[in-house]
């Protein structure tokens, strides 16, 4: 597909820096298959020239003397310049700057930016000395610092006192919408049902590259048995090389901790000690860069009073660690267990709907892609996203002075709380009532605060659920879809 779909609130950003009279250094960051380059690119058209530079993958013994040769090939490439031997980053960036164009706007991508400066310690160092004495200097030069390793653009530039000041924006690209992702089924949406669509969206999400590989002609199950239960599927063997690509040698140790998210929310002490990793240190770094790679969602309880609150012994014990990526999520817990299966061909024949409990792992990936489109959800209860105290899953352990609850989501105003079960069945009985029911009992809630339910689902409505009110709030998944 090559019609850009979506972004239109950061292609507008981006165009404001093109507009402007003077340089800009910006960063863009997300998740791996975010669409980052191909977003710079996009946004780059509407200016009078763009250079574009990728770092070389990590691999054992790779140098700095191939990366900067790898540079030289690129800007060849690109320009009038031939290609040269380079000994140090600065001579290449000096090389670079003197092929930018004397007049018109320019954008300039270093693009996986963390890889270009593998065997340069000071690789930092020199871009910095770059921006302020090449780029920075030409009028109309947006330089983009684009990466799938979050936490080294954090570390280097953002929290980097060399560039304080220095940098006027940063991108982070998230999954695109529900309204944005059904455009990948083209003409075909309107005929497809939301609950097909939510099907492939429950294994993809909303990551574009992933989105791309979808064939509107074939069912949401024939679309994931190719891609993920076959040996060659792109998304049977996605896992092992996202890993690797950005987490390089810590690879092992940080799908260790990812596995154990699979099931539920975790906290710190619980994935230490599952893992036998000492708290603190190297887990919080890991747990730090698996959360800006966009694979982990850290979830702060809310702080309801009643007694919920003061059970909470701590600030840290409130927070708990979700595996929020839906592609990791579905690969882990039911791809992964068959991968010899699979290897083997003992699932080509096998429809996906016949599978044990197939319908349940739909419906618990569903919630998780709720989750990911909170401000759809926000929009359909009409709460202003700014007067959201908190919104996640929440947990609730039975004591001795309050029952255990578990809540799908809680959204949490000054005045109100919004209950949200989910639900992905094909029929929904009237026992989701009791369900609701049982939790509202569970949770204690000062005199000033109101309790809402709201159900966000999927499936045909037992009658009685609408005739008798028993939500505040029905959002059937086809709203959120609506843009």
């Amino acid at each position: 597909m090559n019609t850009f779909i979506g972004r239109e609130r950061e292609q507008a950003e981006f165009r404001e820096l093109l507009a402007k009279k003077n340089s800009s250094l910006v960063t863009c960051h997300g998740r791996r298959r975010i669409g980052k380059s191909r977003f710079i690119q996009q946004c780059a058209k509407q200016a009078n020239a763009f250079f574009e530079f990728s770092g070389l993958p990590p691999r054992p013994g790779l140098t700095k003397k191939e990366q900067l040769t790898s540079f030289s090939e690129q800007l060849s490439k690109q320009s009038k310049a031939p290609q040269l031997p380079l000994d140090n980053w600065s001579t290449a960036f000096q090389l670079l700057a003197s092929q930018l164009p004397p007049k018109g706007t320019v954008v300039v991508l270093f693009d996986e930016i963390s890889w270009m400066g593998i065997g340069e310690p000071d690789f930092a160092g020199y871009l910095k000395n770059a921006w302020d004495s090449l780029f920075s200097r030409r009028d109309r030069t947006v330089v983009v610092l684009c990466g799938s390793v979050s936490s080294w653009i954090e570390e280097n530039i953002l929290n980097n006192t060399g560039f304080v000041g220095r940098c006027s924006w940063q991108f982070h690209l998230a999954p695109l919408a529900l309204s944005e992702c059904q455009q990948f089924w083209g003409r075909s949406a309107a005929r497809i049902s939301t609950t097909e669509k939510l099907r492939y969206l429950a294994v993809t999400g909303g990551v574009p590259r992933y989105l791309e590989e979808l064939d509107p002609k074939k069912t949401a199950e024939q679309n994931i048995a190719r891609l993920c239960f076959h040996p060659s599927g792109m998304l049977f063997n996605e896992f092992d090389s996202i890993f690797s690509d950005i987490f390089h040698r810590r690879a092992t140790s940080y799908r260790e901790i990812v596995r154990t998210l699979v099931d539920g929310t975790k906290g710190v002490d619980e994935i230490s000690q599952q893992i036998g990793r000492e708290r603190g240190g190297s887990l919080s770094q890991a747990l730090l860069e698996l959360v800006s790679a966009g694979f982990l969602t850290k979830d702060v309880s809310p702080k309801l009073s009643g007694g919920i609150a003061k059970s909470q012994s701590s600030p840290s014990r409130q927070l708990r660690y979700r595996l929020s990526d839906n592609y990791l999520r579905f690969y882990l817990k039911y791809v992964e267990p068959h991968r010899d299966q699979i290897i083997n061909g003992r699932f080509k024949s096998t429809a996906l709907e016949q599978l044990d409990q197939w319908d349940t792992i739909m419906g618990l990936q569903f919630e998780n892609l709720v989750m990911e489109n909170l401000g759809a959800v926000f929009e359909q209860l009409r709460i202003p996203q700014h007067t959201v105290l908190n919104a996640g899953p929440y947990r609730q352990s039975k004591t001795l002075r309050q029952q255990g609850c578990q809540i799908d989501l809680l959204i949490q105003t000054k005045r109100s709380v919004y209950l949200c079960e989910i639900k992905f069945k094909s029929q929904i009985s009237t026992s989701v009532i009791q369900e609701v029911d049982r939790k509202i009992a569970a949770l204690k809630l000062p005199k000033n605060q109101s309790i809402r339910t709201v159900l966000i689902y999927d499936g045909q409505l037992a009658p009685s659920i609408e005739e008798d009110q028993a939500f505040d709030f029905l959002i059937p998944a086809s709203e959120l879809f609506v843009i």
